[in-house]
């Protein structure tokens, strides 16, 4: 993880932390209603992340915006990729097909759906106290929400999150457990 990610992660897990300000996350848990960056109410907890050489529609600064909406809405992380904690999430809810047909329609989704997919997973994980890496996610929404023609080899890219994103899916739906990492859930002060 880089230092600049590890940075975003450490302001959005003060901001669910005990005297935090709450309005804060309520903003960032409102702006889940608009497209990413464009909820002004959001800009302060988020645009001091954004290099200025970073365009509006830029997919790396469209991420930031939807991993703050998000983390407000489920504050848990532990180190388990959001596809791990979906399949375990399946797991949990005796292999259900509706929740392997949500990730094959998150995985298909392109960049102007998927934070549909996102929130609909996001809540699902939370109503079951699941976390996530945050970070990771940061990193493969970046790389989701950027248009193709932002840099050579995006699709590629795009292609072999989506391959991990399977891996991680169906590897913790059929094992025993999601890896033993540390959970920090801040859902509580979050609300």
């Amino acid at each position: 993880m880089s230092e600049y990610t590890q940075a975003f992660i450490d302001h959005l897990t003060r901001l669910a932390e005990k005297n935090a300000d709450r309005g804060a996350l309520a903003a960032l848990r409102h702006s889940l209603a608009f497209p990413p960056g464009r909820y002004p109410k959001a800009y302060p907890y988020v645009e001091r992340f954004v290099p200025p050489e970073w365009h509006a529609e830029d997919g790396r600064r469209l991420a930031l915006y939807a991993v703050a909406g998000l983390w407000a809405r489920h504050p848990s992380s532990r180190g388990a990729s959001l596809a791990a904690s979906f399949g375990e999430l399946m797991r949990l809810r005796d292999n259900a097909p509706s929740i392997e047909q949500r990730f094959i329609a998150l995985l298909g989704a392109d960049a102007e759906g998927v934070m549909d997919h996102l929130r609909q997973a996001i809540g699902l994980l939370a109503a079951e106290g699941l976390g996530l890496d945050y970070a990771r996610f940061l990193s493969d929404l970046q790389v989701w929400l950027s248009s193709s023609e932002a840099y050579a080899g995006h699709t590629d890219q795009l292609d072999r999150i989506r391959q991990r994103w399977a891996r991680d899916f169906y590897r913790a739906q059929q094992g025993p457990a999601a890896p033993a990492t540390e959970t920090i859930d801040h859902t509580d002060l979050a609300q």
